[in-house]
């Protein structure tokens, strides 16, 4: 790659691929000619890029050979599909989509955690998880202090982790029941609006769901360490953006509440709000939705374990827990050209 970059957006009237489009435009990312990318039946529609109105064009007429860089956010079966045909045309691929993650010869990249994985590409690069992101940029720095044993995590999900349709059924539903209608369920297995529903993704045999499970397998290989105890529970909630998460540790050496602030109000991408005052603390809604960082918070030590310590964790999960975590790779990558 170099200066004046081609790039293509897979995925670019979805959620994420529109805010991919907006981040690489804030953050001034070189781009000499953008190619906004969808399948047939949103192919034609148009997305506005620094000010110019785009037509999206068809990713199964497109030629990888003249772009540098793909944004891979169209679903695993289309990363599956057409990744490797652009690596084999020499573009560079970061893929949003779950395909790749567990793969040991693709690097699974958190830029402020595990950015020395990155020199061992082979084309494809994946994008973790939004759930993993989130908690992994505010684990790091525990982790290389002192050492965690076990992890407890609960997540409180948004709505756009589950796409524009998602976004559309809760919006739907809050305007059905609050005109005293029946409201329609097309995307979750049940009501999300006044609601909270305890499956994202599907049942494994383990009886954890696949959300679940991607959150041990993919922090284990961001971590490098396949010791790592983790049990989440994942929940979708009535929230359109931002991810929140209840995480108890474990640690390996003992840490107090205060070093571990100290820690995270130095940690790249953290921001800490922890004043034990009411609303002295962040929320999806008034801290991280349309805001790039991890905001931690509720920083406590576990009063029923000898080295456990308690957080509170948010972060925009569309930004951060997707589009921005991409383009930060793709900033990477160029640094390295």
């Amino acid at each position: 790659m170099r200066a004046g970059t081609n790039v293509a957006v897979v995925g670019a009237t979805g959620a994420v691929g529109e805010a991919m489009l907006s981040i690489l435009e804030q953050r001034n990312f070189p781009v000499n000619e953008i190619f906004p990318l969808a399948s047939s039946r949103s192919a034609g529609k148009s997305v506005v890029f620094n000010g110019r109105s785009l037509e999206v064009g068809r990713l199964d007429e497109f030629d990888f050979s003249t772009v540098e860089l793909g944004l891979f956010s169209a679903g695993g079966s289309v990363s599956a599909e057409y990744a490797p045909k652009a690596t084999a045309a020499g573009c560079i691929v970061v893929d949003n989509t779950s395909y790749f993650r567990n793969d040991p010869e693709i690097p699974l990249i958190v830029p402020e955690v595990n950015l020395h994985a990155l020199d061992q590409h082979q084309g494809i690069i994946a994008n973790p998880n939004c759930s993993t992101i989130q908690m992994v940029v505010a684990l790091k720095p525990i982790y290389d202090a002192v050492g965690i044993h076990r992890i407890n995590v609960a997540t409180y999900q948004a709505v756009s982790g589950a796409g524009r349709r998602a976004i559309e059924e809760l919006a739907g539903q809050t305007a059905a029941l609050l005109n005293g209608k029946k409201p329609a369920m097309e995307v979750m297995p049940k009501q999300i609006a006044f609601n909270v529903i305890p499956e994202i993704d599907s049942f494994q045999d383990n009886g954890y769901t696949r959300e679940e499970m991607k959150m041990v397998w993919e922090t284990r290989k961001i971590l490098e360490d396949d010791t790592l105890m983790i049990n989440p529970t994942t929940v979708r909630v009535p929230v359109f953006y931002g991810h929140s998460e209840a995480v108890h540790l474990e640690t390996r050496d003992a840490v107090t509440a205060a070093e571990v602030r100290q820690l995270l109000s130095v940690a790249p991408g953290v921001t800490v709000i922890d004043d034990h005052t009411p609303g002295g603390y962040p929320t999806a809604v008034t801290e991280a939705a349309k805001q790039d960082g991890v905001f931690v918070g509720r920083i406590r030590e576990d009063i029923s374990c000898d080295r456990g310590i308690n957080l509170w964790i948010v972060s925009d999960n569309v930004r951060k827990g997707a589009a921005l975590n991409s383009i930060q790779i793709s900033e990477a990558l160029l640094d390295r050209m």
